[in-house]
């Protein structure tokens, strides 16, 4: 295992080793997921990414929803996938619809953690779907309401789902890829494509609509300035060889104007960051092993350093670094306007949420679902 930090928050994918019971299967399907919807749950309703400026999580209610008990009337049979679930305004949402948006969901919680969708896991969380129903609902309230005004680009979507086809030999391996992430077929997984690029706009429209002039962006930053405590960090790049020749050899290279991230990618035995041209983010102090976290926090900037650990010989070269503080008020500033127009946008989607009528039917949710 390589000194290579945990995964540190969105944005930063984890280059920490799957669980051992994870396979080549679900790492494709994993990986699959973050490519075609850049790892962010549909589920959720607004993009908040955690900021030094968030002083508390911003509350997500559920859809105003009027809850009706299933009816002498409702001849179905509770396991039925057609049966009536919810109805939102004129749209009626059944069974089956709940089932595939359940099975998204428990399969991006897997995938997550890079392993793959299975029926057996999607068993163990049979409980949850009574809990599952309002965020289920919301989510369908907020697509009806991003398709008024956006319209999705169905020729890019197209070419996403293509680009991705490509990625696979054949056929069958793309199917059991989308599989291991939840989608029962390709059009599942193009409706979820189409619902992202329709949502995400739309949020992204709301929240621009929300500005903040300099004072009171200072007055928040005044009032929780404790909320911008920040750690001591480093950001680093390594090339990790076998032997202290090889890393030698290395520097020589790094000497005469090589890229640093071609040596990455053609040599570095760390699997971790190799791809990434041998760029491991930012770390804070304690991260890695001691030798490679001294290199990280005492070297000269830019300057490559080769470094002994455990795991081998380390190019390293630190590209910044940060000490630990209060963040400036110039650097606060944007991260304080993201929240606040984040949350002035949530308060005005709830208001928007709440106003269109909704009934659910939980007590369809009792019965286990008919085998599809």
């Amino acid at each position: 295992m390589t000194p290579t930090p945990p995964e540190s928050g969105a944005g930063h994918v984890g280059a920490a080793s799957p669980p051992a019971a994870a396979t080549v299967r679900g790492m494709k399907a994993f990986a699959l997921t973050v490519a075609l919807l850049g790892g962010a749950a549909l589920a959720q309703t607004a993009p908040a990414p955690a900021t030094p400026a968030q002083t508390a999580p911003t509350q997500t209610t559920s859809a105003q929803t009027t809850s009706a008990q299933t009816t002498s009337a409702q001849t179905t049979p509770a396991q039925d996938p057609q049966t009536v679930v919810a109805r939102i305004g004129g749209q009626t949402l059944t069974l089956a619809d709940f089932d595939r948006e359940f099975r998204l969901a428990v399969a991006q919680l897997a995938n997550a953690q890079g392993l793959p969708f299975s029926e057996e896991l999607l068993a163990q969380f049979a409980e949850a779907r009574g809990s599952y129903l309002n965020q289920f609902v919301r989510d369908q309230v907020l697509a009806q309401l991003a398709r008024v005004s956006v319209k999705p680009d169905t020729a890019a979507i197209d070419q996403q789902i293509a680009d991705a086809r490509a990625e696979f030999e054949t056929e069958a391996e793309f199917d059991e890829a989308i599989a291991g992430a939840g989608y029962s077929s390709p059009d599942v997984l193009r409706a979820a494509l189409e619902r992202q690029a329709t949502v995400r706009p739309y949020l992204e429209g709301i929240q621009k609509r929300f500005t903040f002039g300099d004072a009171i962006v200072a007055s928040f930053y005044s009032l929780n300035r404790g909320a911008f405590q920040r750690d001591a960090e480093a950001c680093v790049k390594h090339i990790l060889v076998p032997t202290k020749a090889e890393g030698e050899t290395v520097l020589k290279d790094l000497a005469s104007g090589q890229d640093f991230a071609a040596i990455a990618k053609a040599k570095s035995q760390d699997p971790g960051s190799a791809a990434q041209g041998g760029d491991l983010g930012c770390i804070a102090p304690g991260d890695t092993v001691e030798s490679f976290d001294k290199a990280s926090f005492n070297a000269p900037l830019n300057q490559p350093q080769l470094v002994q650990s455990e795991y081998g010989w380390h190019v390293l070269t630190v590209t910044r670094r940060t000490q630990a503080g209060t963040l400036p008020l110039a650097e606060a500033a944007p991260l304080i306007r993201e929240q606040l127009a984040r949350e002035a946008a949530q308060k005005y989607l709830d208001t928007q949420i709440a106003r269109v009528k909704v009934e659910t039917f939980p007590d369809v949710l009792k019965a286990q679902p008919a085998d599809r």
